[in-house]
Order: structure tokens, then sequence, then C-alpha cells
């Protein structure tokens, strides 16, 4: 009987040690499984999760608009006067709705390349108006004439047709002219060719982005989505050295098992350039667990506090010798306009960009840039990109609408807050196909590796106390 029961005890305990074991080699191969399967559903190549949202995303994209209103247009071209600014909005297009194009896979290099057609449909019920509401705005072809063309004998023709077709320093334009494009009444006066239509994102539908050309992740999962950049390169020659280089991920995914230290790269066409993010804060999205990555400031740094940026300080006086911060200077590939992108609303600019400008109010959680990603898989579950698009006005001698500016400006003309959100759908869809499976087994391993330890544990007890009372 004492044997029987002795032998009993023996084996639960080897049973318990047996469940340990298993728990524990279970770990292990477990994270094998899960490695492999993530490496296989990233890779872009038809029939894979993650060729499937690549190709169209199954995220409602929208891409919101604030215009700045000009309160004082007459004050500031007589006066030069500080431009006080009111927004208005949002005005809110859908966009990222169509499919990537032209997609052709490489198998000797593992790339595949495409091209992104661009569109965008008005959302009334979204915004706060229609796309025929009118704005007074900074006037974008007198404004950038003075830029282009320093010369006093073009200036002063210039002038002429600029009075002749009744334009000034300021205009009225409807949302729609603004952003989609409008014939200028004093380009179509000069008399050799030039682009007649003017507007901030003109030309944009029934347009592409691209070619691009991304790694397909088939020889190295580490560098899927990545922008091949030697092959793949777009066309930007206008950036000396290194600033034509395209680093990183177009930001809808990035390589799989992303870690809080890494730093993610990305590159933006509505700046011509790559940037980057860093980790901030652990976040629960719809039940999956996210890494949140923003857009530091450093990125928007002067030279001299950045030497990355060392290719965005393009002359020497608007920015006070390289020393000023938070715009960027994309003039080379915005055919010479004087463009700079910043944050909206100039957050984390330096004082002396903003001084000229009132009715800014800059808030860090209103217009920072984030990237909420799911770590595993690298793909990018929410997001919202937010910039402003600004212009510089110079004083032109010749320009009588510009002759009695007593200083340089950078107009900020409108903001824009693009976000995307991973629907209820899809959400759950991920959660049965990735971060369930991934919690079961590892619920799985634990419960295995708990219940061995206890069995062992509780039997070898009992062995030893039925051995003590044996020998009494």
């Amino acid at each position: 009987m004492g044997c029987d029961r002795n032998c009993g005890l023996i084996a639960g305990a080897v049973i318990g040690a047996v469940l340990a074991v298993f728990g524990g080699i279970l770990m292990p191969v477990g994270d094998m499984l899960i490695e492999k399967t993530i490496k296989k559903e990233v890779v872009l190549e038809e029939g894979t999760i993650a060729f499937k949202n690549w190709v169209k995303t199954g995220t409602e994209v929208y891409r919101q608009f604030w215009i700045y209103e000009v309160q004082n247009p007459q004050e500031v071209m007589v006066n030069s006067s500080n431009i006080k600014v009111k927004q208005r909005g949002p005005y809110t297009y859908r966009v990222r709705y169509l499919a990537k194009e032209n997609i052709t896979q490489d198998p000797e290099d593992h790339t595949v390349s495409f091209v992104q057609p661009k569109g965008a449909i008005f959302e009334p019920s979204l915004s706060v108006g229609t796309e025929n509401d009118t704005f007074t705005v900074l006037n974008l072809a007198v404004a950038a004439s003075a830029h282009l063309y320093p010369n006093a004998f073009v200036q002063a023709v210039l002038n002429s047709l600029i009075k002749k077709s009744k334009s000034s320093m300021f205009q009225t334009r409807t949302l729609k002219e603004l952003l989609w494009g409008y014939k200028d009444p004093f380009l179509t006066l000069v008399p050799y060719p030039v682009p007649t239509t003017v507007g901030v994102f003109y030309p944009y539908n029934n347009t592409v982005d691209g070619v691009y050309k991304v790694f397909n992740g088939k020889d190295n999962i580490s560098k899927v989505a990545i922008i091949d950049t030697y092959k793949g390169k777009r066309n930007l020659s206008y950036w000396p050295s290194y600033c034509d280089m395209i680093n990183g991920t177009d930001a809808a995914s990035f390589p799989p098992f992303v870690e809080k230290t890494r730093v993610l790269q990305f590159f933006s066409s509505d700046i011509c350039r790559s940037i980057y993010a860093v980790f901030e804060s652990d976040i629960n999205l719809k039940g999956i667990p996210v890494y949140r990555f923003v857009l530091p400031s450093k990125a928007f740094a002067s030279p001299v506090q950045n030497p990355d940026n060392h290719c965005f300080c393009t002359e020497k006086v608007i920015s006070k010798n390289c020393t000023s911060y938070g715009v960027l200077d994309i003039s080379k590939c915005k055919d010479g306009k004087p463009v700079y992108i910043s944050l909206p609303h100039f957050l984390h600019a330096s004082p002396d960009v903003s001084e000229p400008i009132e009715g800014l109010n800059p808030n860090e959680e209103e217009h920072r840039t984030y990237l909420d990603i799911e770590p595993i898989t690298g793909f990018t579950l929410r997001f919202a990109k937010r910039l402003q698009v600004n212009m510089l006005v110079k004083p032109a001698r010749k320009i009588e609408a510009l002759k009695s500016l007593k200083r340089n400006y950078l107009v900020p003309i409108l903001w824009l807050n693009e976000t995307g959100t991973i629907g209820d759908e899809k959400a759950e869809m991920f959660r049965k196909q990735v971060t369930g499976k991934i919690n079961l087994l590892g619920l799985v391993e634990m419960i295995l590796l708990s219940v061995g330890v206890v069995m062992f544990v509780a039997f070898m007890i009992s062995y030893c106390a039925c051995r003590s009372k044996t020998v009494k």
C-alpha cells in the first residue's frame, strides 16, 4: 500500500516535471513559430496580409485643412504691420483611397516598384463649410515673383502686369481654388510661357506619387517596405550630397519586431525629405498594444542644433545665419517657389519666426505628428501627420504691392492634419489573427509551466511527508 502510494506520488512529480519542462520547451518553440509566421505574413508579395493592406489601405484616411485668413491685409501692405490671422476649419477630404498601381516585383534584388495615385474627395459632413467658402489669403503668384525674379528690371515689368491684372499682396479665393488650383490673372498676362495655374497642392487629383521602389523583405525581413535608396529613389537631384537620400519606409509599415529604442525613419513627399520618429509611450488601441512614436522637435531644429538639417538652410539672411529653427526651406523641390514647411502654428519654432504673425496658438497635443505601431508586425494602426505650409514674402522696391514692406515675413497659408485609424472590423480581425494567437500561445506556455511546477512541488512535498511517516 505504502509502496503504491509512493509510486503514485513519484509519478505525479514526474508528470509535473514533464509539464514544466514541456512548458519551458514550448516557450522558445512558440516564439520561433510566431517569428516564422510574422516573417512570412509581412513580406510584400501576393497572398500575405501585409501585401493586401499595402496595395490598398483598409483604413479610411482623412486630411483636414485649417486656412489662415488674414484679418488686416491693408495694414500689412501700407505699414508693414504684424499679420493678424484667424484659422478657419476643419475642411475635410478623404485621401489615400486609391490602390497602388504599376506594381512590379523584381525577384533578382527582392524589390517591388509602384506608383501611388492621388485623389481627394470632399467630405461635407466632416467640414465646417463648403469648398466655395472664401478666404483672404496671401497672393501666391505675387509673393513668389519677387523671390523668383530679383532683377530690378524684370520686377518693374512684372509690376506693370500685376497692376494691370489688379492683383495685390493679398487675394480672396475659395477653398477649392486655394487648395487645388486656379488661373492666376497676373500670370496669364506674362508674355512668355509660364505655368498659369496656381494652388497650394496643384497638381494633385489624377496625378501619381512615385515611382518608388521598396524592398519586399523576401530575402531580408529587416528591410521590408524600406525604400531602395539607390535603385528606387525619386528625382531628388536638386538636393546636394546625402540630402537626396530617401531613408526608411512610407510610414504605412515598418520592419517587424519593433523595439522601443529603434528610430523609425520614413519618407514624406509633402516635405520632400526623410524624417524620423522616436518612442514616446505604450498605448492600447482597440485592445491591441501599440507603441506611440512621435516626431521630435529636433527634426525641425536648426543646422546648429541638428547637422542633418544643413540641406534645408539655403540662405543666411532669412535663417539668421542658419540659427533659426522650426521651419524647413523646401523651395528646391517646389520649382524655386519660396515654400517653407513647419509644424502647425509654428510649434517648436524660434521666436523670430512667429514674431510678425499674430493669432497663433501652438499646442503640443493638437499640432504634433505621431505614429501608433503594432510592434510585432511593424504595422502602423493609427497616425496623425500635421504640417503647416508657409510662404516667404520679401520687400521688393520695384513691385508696388510689396514695396512698403520693411521686413521679411514667413506667412502661414494653412495647416493640415492627415489621420487614419484601424477600423473596428479590421481591429477585431487583427486581434484574432495576430495578437489573439500570440496571447493564447503565451497563456498556454505559462499554464503548462505553472501547473507543472506546482504539481512537481506538491507531489514532492507529499512524497517527502509520506517517507517521513514510513520511517517513523
